[in-house]
């Protein structure tokens, strides 16, 4: 008889019949004589006269005697011809006995597969094609898809969970249905509702493959969460490697454990990536000897003309990357070099001898095309705040709804729409507060002005330099108002560093770079969003940067233009 496209012969001697499996017989249904026997115990089988082949079909007489606790049955189907005589099997069908909450039904599925199974049972449950299910016997033992096969021949009744179907879970398929992604709040809801699960079915520490499980659901479920960086996509809600991820963090807070230091962890691993990494210049002319540098260095001092200094710059840059990554000399390089202070367009030319044009370009080329536009459409989605929405109006360039703000917000209106722009992305990865001691989180406005500060052109910039603390490298936008800059400079160590940039983004992409060129660490305050620049705008590093899952969660939402 045709079984599935192979050929079965089923010899009989007396009641108990012969059965040999062809070996391309399907892996669900390829098993031992004796367990083949027991598949088949409801099963009619009556010789033919030839004795060549047999057939077997369901019938009531047959239910009747079946054990009552069975709560499994299978039949053939057979093609039949005008006089009732079989002519060819058409499928072999099984009847399961499934739960879901608290209704109970029977499904028909061909074969004792999994992913078969899972599909009729939403069929029937009528179950959103896209949630996940997770299968229990009646003792709450999972089921997965290696032993359901097995399980079909004990009588049992498969009991149906939804994954999503707590409080909250349907919101989180709703909005994703609609939107084609999720916001920060329902992220925060869906990832309770999993860790919940989690803990509820392993305890307090749930197992490895477990957590790296729901990470992957995720993604699956939601493609567009998937992160288009990352080894397996779903790093930013599981890092397996790592111990890092949403799932990890949610459940560490539930554990009310220590959790490791985020800058203690990142700053081990940026030495792998980042900008204090030493790097070899990608074009290496002949590089002169420390003698020649010094009588270069000494030429350079004393001149004034730029084309000069350019080539001087670029005939030492490799000295100089010498001397910024040597710990006893790296704080000397503002006086051992200081053409940086007074000539533009030195920072870009480092880098761009560093990286490459190409690299090099990425901001500007990038954010207006494939940024912009969806880094606001992210920040509309989060909690609206006056600060918020005047930014939102500046980076729409929709000037003329005034809102009243706090006096002490008022230095953050009035920014162009590029500069709104990267403000707002630092709304999207604001600071994250710091070790063990659980440092005080600085709010958004005050991480601003760890990287823009806006200076009135007609005072002046010697006293504003002495007023400020020495901190990392931050812009200072000096003219007649927000909207109306005249140059921009990057101030380090209580010095200027001037920008050859005329526009906001540009002087945002000298800050950037100026990391890079003198081998300074981030920003704690900015380190996400500088991080996010890093890996996701320029490409530098990509496989070797720490990234904390904020950072991999708003690439998936903006690099899938969700």
């Amino acid at each position: 008889m045709d079984f599935y496209g192979h050929t079965c012969a089923l010899g009989c001697t007396g009641s108990s019949p012969q059965i040999t499996l062809p070996a391309s017989l399907p892996e669900s249904l390829s098993c031992t004589h004796t367990h083949l026997l027991r598949v088949l115990r409801l099963i009619l089988i009556t010789q033919h006269e030839h004795g060549c082949c047999c057939f077997a079909r369901e019938s009531p007489e047959l239910v009747d005697k079946a054990d009552a606790r069975s709560e499994i049955w299978r039949y053939f189907v057979y093609a039949a011809d005008s006089d009732g005589k079989p002519t060819g099997l058409v499928q072999l069908m099984m009847i399961v006995k499934v739960q879901y909450q608290k209704q109970k039904k029977y499904i028909k599925i061909s074969e004792a597969c999994f992913d078969i199974f899972i599909t009729e049972v939403k069929d029937k449950f009528s179950i959103p094609e896209d949630n996940i299910l997770s299968v229990e016997d009646e003792t709450g033992t999972e089921v997965d898809n290696d032993v359901f096969p097995d399980l079909t021949t004990n009588g049992i009744c498969f009991v149906i969970k939804n994954e999503l179907n707590n409080s909250g879970g349907s919101e989180v398929l709703k909005e994703y249905e609609e939107k084609g992604t999720i916001s920060h709040g329902t992220r925060k809801v869906m990832v309770n509702i999993l860790v919940a699960d989690m803990v509820e079915n392993e305890g307090r520490i749930p197992r490895r493959q477990t957590k790296e499980r729901y990470a992957m659901g995720i993604v699956y479920l939601f493609p567009s969460l998937r992160d288009p960086h990352g080894k397996k996509g779903y790093e930013h809600f599981y890092d397996a490697q790592k111990g890092t991820g949403f799932l990890s963090w949610r459940l560490k807070s539930v554990q009310r454990g220590t959790r490791l230091s985020a800058t203690l962890e990142d700053s081990r691993a940026e030495e792998n990536g980042g900008p204090m990494l030493r790097r070899e210049p990608r074009h290496r002319d002949d590089q002169p000897d420390e003698q020649r540098c010094q009588e270069i260095i000494s030429l350079m001092n004393h001149t004034n003309d730029r084309e000069v200094i350019m080539k001087k710059m670029r005939d030492t840059l490799e000295y100089r990357q010498r001397l910024i990554h040597d710990p006893d000399r790296s704080s000397t390089v503002l006086s051992v070099f200081p053409r940086l202070l007074d000539t533009k367009g030195l920072i870009l030319q480092d880098f761009r001898l560093l990286f490459g044009s190409e690299t090099s370009s990425k901001l500007l080329e990038k954010w207006p095309n494939s940024f912009k536009a969806n880094v606001i459409e992210q920040a509309e989605m989060l909690t609206s705040t006056p600060m918020l929405r005047r930014l939102l109006l500046c980076a729409k360039n929709q000037q003329g709804a005034a809102l009243e703000l706090p006096e002490e917000w008022a230095h953050l209106t009035e920014w162009d729409s590029d500069m709104a722009s990267l403000l707002l992305l630092l709304h999207l990865l604001p600071p994250q507060p710091a070790g063990r001691k659980r440092t005080q989180k600085i709010s958004v406005a005050q991480a601003i002005d760890h990287l823009v500060v806006f200076h009135k052109s007609c005072t002046s910039l010697e006293a504003h330099l002495q007023r400020e603390e020495n901190r990392q490298p931050y812009l200072l936008a000096s003219g007649t108002s927000k909207e109306a800059i005249s140059s921009f400079f990057i101030a380090i160590d209580k010095k200027l560093i001037p920008c050859e940039a005329a526009t906001s983004l540009a002087a945002i992409d000298e800050l950037f770079k100026v990391h890079f060129v003198l081998g300074i660490r981030y920003d704690p305050a900015l380190k996400s969003m500088y991080t996010f620049l890093q890996t996701t705008v320029y490409n530098i590093d990509v496989d070797t940067t720490s990234e904390s899952p904020k950072v991999k969660e708003l690439r998936t939402k903006l690099v899938n233009n969700v």
